[in-house]
């Protein structure tokens, strides 16, 4: 029970410091939770590239290892980067005040930011960076305009600039409007490659903002097709009761 209140809370702090600015969600995600290939690999980016500063409070790293179908051997060696146990949870060792210190802000837990945020508007802002100088850390955000986060894949997607143009609405009123990016610096991948990547990412987070979504999914099938064996006998009682009642 005390977990449940804690991941909704955690749920709420994640949507509450989520939630300022404009939501500019351009890309579908088209992830699969049901691929496990897709889920370590996302696992994988994870560990090397989000959990440095991004801690998972309510997930375990042996939990993980099963719904994944991986061993604890498998699991320590590849995807366990640190001195943490099998047991243990997915913790960082950075604090919230060394955080806001280095970063400006803390990163938030991301356990359950896919359900905060939704797994669109995850692929969106991991696509959305660009190059800013007027930013302290040099970058900005499409999806979340002035984020504290730096763009931690830029070595994968390369450098982009994003082109704005002043427009006018009927008011009488002018804004910038996003246009389109321009590659100044290519990645290790290709745009294709990059978005796979983030793809896998986003499902991981997916699947971590709520585990035993991948238990629904398998007994869902045999759930209805119980219903329907149910309903066809109800009918069937039906009809027989009721054959005589005119």
């Amino acid at each position: 029970m005390k977990k449940i209140v804690l991941m909704a809370l955690g749920l709420v702090a994640a949507t509450a410091a989520w939630s300022a600015g404009d939501s500019f969600v351009n890309e579908k995600a088209h992830n699969n939770i049901r691929s496990k290939d897709s889920l370590r690999r996302g696992a994988q980016t994870y560990m090397n590239y989000c959990l440095g500063c991004h801690s998972m409070d309510f997930q375990r790293y042996n939990r993980v290892a099963k719904d994944l179908e991986l061993t604890e051997d498998e699991m320590m060696e590849s995807l366990v980067l640190t001195d943490a146990k099998f047991v243990d949870k997915m913790e960082i060792s950075m604090t919230k005040e060394q955080g806001d210190a280095w970063f400006g802000k803390a990163g938030p837990d991301l356990t359950v930011i896919a359900k905060a945020r939704g797994v669109d508007w995850l692929f969106s802002y991991l696509v959305n960076f660009y190059q800013d100088e007027n930013q302290a850390n040099g970058w900005n955000n499409l999806t979340l305009p002035n984020a504290a986060m730096p763009h931690i894949l830029w070595e994968m997607q390369g450098i982009q600039k994003a082109h704005f143009e002043e427009v006018t609405d009927e008011d009488g009123n002018s804004h910038k409007e996003f246009k389109s990016f321009e590659k100044v610096v290519e990645g290790r991948m290709n745009d294709t490659e990059y978005r796979d990547m983030v793809r896998d990412l986003v499902n991981f987070l997916d699947y971590s903002s709520e585990p035993a979504k991948l238990i629904r999914m398998d007994y869902a099938p045999w759930v209805l097709l119980f219903v329907s064996f149910f309903t066809f006998l109800a009918y069937l009682l039906k009809v027989n009761y009721f054959r005589d009642v005119h």
